[in-house]
């Protein structure tokens, strides 16, 4: 998180990034993520929200019908108490601490996996709710949180920080925490690592809840030709230069964490001390600026696209359309393959839907592993 400007964007530059979108506003009906418990394939409209003559006769919206899906905002202030204490754990995976968090004592198991730069304390406002009905994991990816950060150099391997790396993570953490199959509902860079974990364990995932997901716009095969040296070369400067620790110490303040936070919230009301601090204390952690600098320069591995026509669990795709670092127009793209299932628009909403629009997410989790929970 602390730089995903970097990683994110085709741009490196940390300036306020906009993607204007344009959506009609003439509405009958606005319809609620609880107004539709269980929508099924393709229930999306092309409109902000959308109209129907008889909401209550009607469990889903058909794709022969609409092509994307809103979430009306209207559910907000109806918040839910809740009173489930969440617990943190440590799990030795390979020899390396990871730390991970935990509620609820029933239902189905939900792995919760957050972008780069982030950790577990991302989750803070979905796990205890999701607990309710479901048994709820956050995990700090290594490399990120308060989990282990070897020093990838000095481990003698080639991209150790991957998706390949972190799916196997994620695969091995439902076989020795939770000793079951898992929903992963994941945000940003964690997307690829639920699908990358799917694909090389399909037996262990049910469902995958994509917030977000990283478009991965400076991976090599994105950049023009004439780019990619420059590029390339920029990240090698980073890598093996004074320059990069300079720049990690730099926006590793309260100050620029802030800042960046403010850039991809779109209700920045929602960007606390307390987030300021889940998000920056993790990354003064020792070794958290080698694990940046290995990351940054990751400019191969999978893309998105590449990895959806491979998953054979169900996958939902839900994205804030407020998003600076990763359009939605982009993101459309992703609704269009087989193995998803449908499209949802949150409304004035930026990157992390999870932690900025907890009231949109939180049903929208329970809906998608309520319709798959029993397959």
């Amino acid at each position: 998180m602390i730089i995903m400007a970097i990683t994110s964007s085709s741009t490196i530059t940390i300036s306020k990034l906009d993607f204007p979108v344009s959506f009609s506003q003439s509405i009958n009906k606005k319809i609620s993520i609880s107004s539709i418990p269980f929508c099924t394939k393709k229930y999306v409209p092309k409109k902000l929200f959308f109209s129907i003559k008889n909401p209550k006769s009607c469990g889903y919206i058909s794709n022969s019908l609409v092509n994307d899906c809103s979430i009306d905002e209207t559910s907000k202030d109806n918040k839910t108490q809740v009173s489930i204490d969440v617990k943190t754990s440590t799990w030795n995976w390979k020899g390396y601490s990871i730390r991970y968090q935990f509620c609820g004592n029933s239902g189905p198991a939900l792995v919760l996996v957050h972008g780069f730069g982030a950790n577990s304390d991302h989750w803070r406002k979905n796990l205890p709710v999701l607990a309710q009905s479901h048994r709820v994991f956050s995990i700090d990816l290594i490399g990120y949180g308060y989990s282990d950060k070897p020093n990838p150099r000095e481990l003698g391997v080639d991209n150790f920080y991957s998706f390949e790396t972190w799916g196997s993570q994620l695969n091995d953490f439902c076989k020795d925490v939770i000793g079951d199959k898992a929903f992963f509902i994941c945000n940003s860079i964690g997307g690829l690592v639920g699908l990358q974990a799917a694909i090389l364990e399909p037996q262990l995932c049910r469902g995958i809840l994509l917030l977000n997901i990283s478009l991965r716009m400076l991976h090599i095969t994105k950049q023009p030709w004439f780019g990619r040296p420059l590029i390339k070369a920029f990240q090698n400067l980073l890598r093996n230069t004074e320059l990069g620790k300079f720049f990690f110490k730099s926006v590793a303040t309260p100050e620029a964490v802030k800042n960046i936070l403010c850039q991809c919230y779109y209700d920045t009301s929602q960007v606390t001390d307390e987030l300021v601090q889940a998000i920056l204390l993790p990354g003064l952690e020792p070794g958290a600026v080698d694990v940046f600098l290995e990351f940054i320069c990751y400019s191969a591995g999978p893309l998105p696209e590449e990895l959806l026509p491979q998953v054979k669990c169900p996958v939902l795709v839900a994205w804030g359309d407020k998003d600076p670092w990763e359009p939605i127009e982009l993101g459309r793209a992703y609704g269009k393959f087989d193995t998803v299932e449908d499209f949802v628009v949150l409304p004035n909403v930026g990157h992390c839907p999870q932690d900025e629009a907890p009231h949109l997410v939180n049903p929208l989790v329970e809906s998608f592993v309520a319709r798959h929970a029993n397959v």
